[in-house]
């Protein structure tokens, strides 16, 4: 059985990401810091819960350890716990904007990935999954034709970038783990403040991540990728 852990697992794209991977049969942990809002979805999936806040040592370090207890191994990590600080543009973008969504994004997901590397260590075939965004990439922000040069995100993009980068850094370094970045795309998920509205389902969102998620021994790694293709950094 693939045990397979989803930070911020609790709703959104965490959440689909959680309910597919269960269907394909793996065990899913959800890592969720609201204890309600975990077990009410951890319940509804039929996934385990792991109290998880990524932003506080402590509580990655005692949800690491619970699951040494439980599972005594991680095969698939997907960083996906995200915020987004809305369309803050050059001019209102503050060092309290960068603090906040950086310690989230980019710091969190350092955290996690430390503290659960030893599990993951103790794994066949690890995988990690770093959820990024086109926001994030050089090469498509940059690219008139694309929907993304349309927009100027300066804190949330450079958080993303920043998680590309990890990535490859990660997969130089880790060479025995498979560890991508993936874009789900604009999907109406709260992290946007777009629940219900249909720019893009959460289903249709999660089908990259999943994509990565189930890579085996001799699939990519240290790439960056939709759920149909390959993209720029």
């Amino acid at each position: 059985m693939t045990i397979t852990l989803v930070t911020g697992g609790n709703k959104g794209l965490g959440r689909e990401t959680a309910r597919r991977l269960i269907k394909l049969g793996h065990t899913v942990y959800i890592g969720a810091r609201d204890a309600a809002r975990g077990r009410e979805a951890a319940e509804e999936l039929g996934a385990e819960l792991l109290m998880l806040d990524v932003t506080d040592d402590a509580s990655v370090a005692e949800a690491a350890e619970e699951l040494r207890r439980r599972e005594g191994r991680l095969d698939v990590l997907v960083n996906n716990a995200g915020v987004y600080e809305g369309m803050i543009g050059p001019e209102e973008a503050s060092g309290a904007h960068m603090s906040a969504v950086l310690g989230v994004n980019v710091v969190g997901l350092v955290r996690v990935t430390h503290a659960f590397l030893p599990l993951l260590g103790e794994s066949a075939a690890p995988v990690i999954v770093n959820v990024s965004s086109g926001l994030g990439s050089f090469g498509t922000v940059l690219d008139p034709g694309k929907n993304e040069s349309r927009y100027v995100t300066p804190v949330y993009s450079a958080s993303k970038a920043a998680v590309n980068m990890l990535t490859v850094q990660y997969a130089k370094g880790l060479p025995h783990i498979r560890v991508n970045s993936v874009e789900p795309g604009f999907s109406a998920t709260d992290l946007h403040g777009l629940s219900g509205q249909g720019i893009q389902t959460p289903e249709e969102g999660a089908e990259a991540i999943v994509r990565y998620a189930t890579v085996g021994q001799d699939g990519p790694t240290g790439t960056f990728g939709d759920r149909s293709a390959r993209l720029p950094w």
